[in-house]
């Protein structure tokens, strides 16, 4: 491919916003749109296929998460650069994508010219993250939260009640309400539904 032209992946389950980025992105005179994906399952084989340099992916997708499939991706497509595009400000889903190889995480609704400067950027070997999401992540610290107390407060979210919890997950009531309990008390919140609120929030749950 010319070398002058940065080939871009869109995986974007919202069809309208999909086409909007898609056109915005194609109006740049250095950025190709190749391929389009709704679903993060659809992601790997379609870089495969595409080998496009630069995949945006959406963090919430069906299939597969965005973060799932940029991990999967740093093994199966190492030379695809990734980049997270989010409406959702949650310091844990920054952690994750730096963690799984993202070199930028920016906003869903930023403009088109602001957009097209970040990709030019992680182009040029850079990582580019929204100052937002950076000073939010610094400010929130590590996920405090062990993988079955994440577990729990996923199930508590509904608002579902501790036997109900205890059945979906195969544990006993007093499993379940301690692991709660401690999550509580991490996050200093009041009862189970306000942490796990909370938890998902900063993206800790996933």
């Amino acid at each position: 491919m010319n070398s002058e032209i940065t080939t871009v992946l869109i995986a974007e389950d919202q069809a309208m916003v999909r086409g909007a980025l898609a056109a915005l992105l194609n109006l740049e005179p250095d950025l190709t749109v190749v391929a389009q994906v709704e679903r993060g399952d659809e992601i790997v084989p379609t870089v495969l296929q595409a080998q496009p340099d630069i995949a945006l992916l959406d963090i919430e997708l069906p299939g597969m998460d965005g973060l799932d499939a940029a991990a999967a991706l740093r093994t199966a497509a190492p030379d695809c650069r990734v980049m997270m595009l989010t409406t959702f400000g949650r310091s844990g889903y920054l952690k994750r994508a730096l963690a799984a190889g993202a070199r930028g995480f920016v906003l869903k609704d930023a403009p088109a010219p602001e957009l097209a400067v970040s990709i030019r950027r992680v182009m040029r070997g850079e990582h580019v993250v929204d100052p937002h999401f950076a000073a939010m992540a610094i400010s929130d610290g590590d996920n405090p939260l062990t993988s079955r107390e994440r577990e729990a407060l996923t199930a508590a979210l509904d608002g579902s009640s501790i036997a109900d919890i205890a059945d979906r997950l195969f544990l006993s009531d007093g499993t379940v309400r301690n692991h709660l309990s401690i999550a509580i008390q991490k996050l200093g919140a009041r009862n189970r539904v306000e942490a796990a609120r909370l938890a998902e929030r900063k993206g800790w749950l996933g």
